[in-house]
């Protein structure tokens, strides 16, 4: 059986963090340099980071963004629009910008506003690219007018903490994850709160939609993944403490698998169906993996707390090359273009950069193997996704959290109304 880590006292949660990382990025970074030297070192180091075999094949240096922006803080979030060349960012100090990006030229700064009193840490676009949402540590949402950048809607203590996450489900709807594990579901048509799942004890630090079971995965500092379903208002399965917090997610293998992020750089492997334990470990990276992306079925993109991007493929598991270094200061975010051209990605450096990516691509494969430990005899690639089937092992009551693994359907205020 597997006992339950003890959170220590001190800062756990994702901004906490984070702002100790800030201080240490300011005390770092000389304020007399102009902002593209911040940060700035050998770029030979880039090549250091790997083993004499595939330092011999790497390039001497590493490549150039396309465009970079200078944020001026520290950013949490970014998203790119539906539809046109623009990008929104969110700042620690609660600012929103949003940049429009064309080739060979620098990003054009259309607006900043004050969106939130706190840090905005997360951004996404909505309704056809027309509005712009945030969530802050102030517990606020607000509504952005894409065209004006005034707000149209604000939705004061949406949650009972601080908010971290947001993610949008369908064109109507949109999910919220806070500093204590609450996940919401937001219906933008009914104008209310439709789902509210209290399943974590700890920050939601990642969160995906799966549209064909209408379902949200999501990941947390407490160590756990949680399958929670909107259709039955339930959470579905939750996973058992892991040793290290889980930070970022992607669904691969044609629903097959789910890898988790952690702390310790080791990718967590789920079996679709079999969410009790991994069923492997990938330990391609050194440092933290804090937020990955989906590239293909295959593939996807990883950002670390060492700066580099990462071309990492699944079953089998390797480092297939490292794409591009953003700075020595971990990256915060990183996102893709609607057309896919363009692979965004934001750190503590306070560079918002815009990267080529058919030109990360072409560079040189390097393929590292790390290693990889299977967890459990239940894994198999040839796996069905299955979000019906509950094995007996997983079979675990959690009517001892009375309270902790529902749904309630509760009218929120009329925050959608102007939407």
């Amino acid at each position: 059986m597997r006992l339950r880590r003890v959170a220590l006292t001190g800062p756990s949660r994702k901004e906490d963090r984070n702002n100790i990382r800030a201080r240490l990025c300011v005390a770092a970074c000389p304020t007399s340099h102009h902002h593209k030297h911040r940060g700035a070192r050998d770029p030979r180091l880039f090549s250091l980071r790997f083993s004499p075999q595939l330092r011999r094949r790497l390039p001497a240096t590493p490549p150039a963004a396309a465009m970079e922006a200078d944020l001026e803080e520290m950013p949490f979030d970014l998203d790119f629009h539906p539809s046109s060349p623009l990008v929104a960012t969110s700042l620690i100090t609660g600012e929103l910008h949003l940049y429009r990006y064309a080739a060979e030229s620098q990003p054009e700064r259309l607006f900043a506003v004050k969106a939130h009193e706190e840090s905005c840490r997360a951004v996404r676009f909505v309704d056809s690219g027309k509005v712009i949402l945030s969530g802050s540590a102030d517990r606020s949402i607000v509504a952005t007018d894409v065209e004006t950048g005034k707000s149209i809607a604000r939705l004061e203590d949406a949650h009972e903490d601080g908010i971290n996450r947001l993610v949008c489900l369908t064109e109507n709807m949109v999910a919220t994850g806070d500093d204590e594990g609450c996940i919401k579901v937001w219906d933008t048509r009914e104008r209310t709160c439709c789902n509210s799942f209290h399943t974590h004890e700890d920050y939601i630090s990642d969160m995906t939609y799966v549209s064909d079971t209408n379902q949200i995965l999501a990941t947390s500092g407490d160590g756990t993944l949680s399958v929670n379903n909107l259709r039955r208002n339930k959470v579905k399965f939750q996973s058992e403490f892991s040793e290290d917090e889980l930070l970022s997610l992607v669904i691969m293998k044609n629903g097959k698998k789910v890898v988790c992020g952690t702390p310790s750089g080791a990718l967590l492997l789920y079996s679709w169906g079999y969410f009790q334990d991994c069923s492997d470990r990938f330990l391609g990276h050194t440092q933290s993996v804090d937020t990955m992306l989906k590239l293909d079925e295959e593939t996807l993109i990883s950002g670390a707390s060492d700066g580099v991007i990462r071309l990492v493929g699944i079953l089998p598991n390797r480092i297939i090359q490292p794409l591009a270094e953003h700075s020595e200061y971990p990256i915060e975010a990183i996102a893709l273009s609607n057309d896919r051209k363009y692979l965004g990605s934001i750190s503590h450096d306070k560079i918002l950069k815009l990267w080529d990516l058919q030109e990360l691509m072409n560079g040189p494969q390097v393929v590292q193997g790390g290693e990889s430990v299977r967890a459990g005899s239940d894994d198999s690639d040839d796996d069905e996704m299955d979000v019906d089937m509950e094995p007996s092992s997983l079979k675990r009551s959690r009517s001892g959290k009375k309270g902790k693994g529902g749904s309630s359907n509760r009218p929120a205020s009329d925050f959608f109304a102007d939407l």
